[in-house]
């Protein structure tokens, strides 16, 4: 979310920037990109990347290192996995860092994430739990524990913690938009009344707002891709605004009975490769929700 809700900053590491580029393509707005055809490249690794594992790999195969360094090493390594979509190894490095330093939250954040894309509810809260513990202040940890309470049909309690994070920043458009998500599955008109109100302290030309309009119905698909290129800072954005634009599209989709529609946008959020964003995510969990509806 350019509010992008990514668990973390991605981290430096020996002066090299764990920065992905991408491609996007030159494309026309409208009938194509609602009836679902892919309309952009997906992002592809930047070959700092590679650059930046093959180094993280040699230092944690041939360098002495003291016990903080390794763990930390093994973070910075899980989450360059993470980035490029390889969960699997991601997860086992930050495993193997909380085992030599079990006080490292950004680690515990990950797990939690990972524990709530598997369905494993309780052990995403008790991971969610760990990092409030070490750092009561770690706002993104009351939004993914709060989606992993929403995907855990424990709804009283993902909007205690939608609340409070909501609260932290109330300018920010991503976390009205997540707000309304959880409140609505336990009452939409009071869900819809809260996002109205929350609309008037957003800035009127960010993006985040023109996803915030079209749930207040105030522009129509069109409208949401056709903003989806504007006021655009780097090659990357379009990809990651349509990521975005596909996976609440999906959510309304599938909130109004068209099925095939909301499982088509969700593919083109996983197409878009964007994998530390939250949207894509829980994309798949999306899917898995809507086949279980079958």
């Amino acid at each position: 979310m350019v509010s992008k809700f990514k668990a973390l900053a991605v981290v430096s590491l020996l002066g090299a920037s764990l920065m992905m580029s991408g491609c996007s393509a030159t494309t026309r707005a409208g009938a194509d990109e609602i009836s679902g055809k892919l309309m952009v490249a997906p992002l592809l690794p930047d070959y700092k990347q590679e650059v930046t594992l093959a180094k993280l790999n040699e230092v944690l195969s041939t360098m002495e290192l003291t016990e903080e360094q390794r763990a930390r090493f093994h973070y910075e390594r899980g989450v360059l996995y993470d980035s490029l979509g390889l969960r699997l190894l991601g997860r086992l490095d930050f495993s193997q860092a909380l085992r030599i330093r079990p006080d490292i939250a950004d680690a515990y954040n990950f797990l939690g994430i990972y524990y709530t894309q598997e369905g494993e509810f309780d052990s995403a809260y008790e991971a969610f739990d760990g990092v409030l513990e070490l750092q009561p202040d770690y706002d993104y940890a009351y939004l993914n524990r709060g989606i992993a309470l929403y995907y855990g049909e424990r709804a009283d309690l993902a909007i205690a913690d939608m609340n409070r994070f909501f609260s932290l920043d109330p300018s920010d458009g991503y976390r009205s938009l997540w707000l309304y998500l959880v409140e609505s599955a336990k009452d939409k008109p009071q869900a819809l009344a809260h996002l109205k109100q929350h609309r008037q302290q957003l800035s009127g030309d960010a993006w985040a707002t023109v996803l915030v309009d079209f749930y207040l119905g105030k522009v129509n698909k069109s409208e949401v891709f056709a903003k989806a290129k504007q006021g655009l800072s780097q090659p990357r954005e379009y990809t990651e605004r349509l990521c975005e634009a596909y996976f609440y599209l999906a959510k309304t989709e599938a909130e109004q009975g068209n099925k095939e529609l909301a499982a088509n946008y969700l593919r083109l959020a996983l197409a878009t490769n964007v994998y530390d964003f939250v949207e894509h995510r829980y994309a798949r969990v999306e899917l898995a929700r809507l086949a279980g509806q079958e």
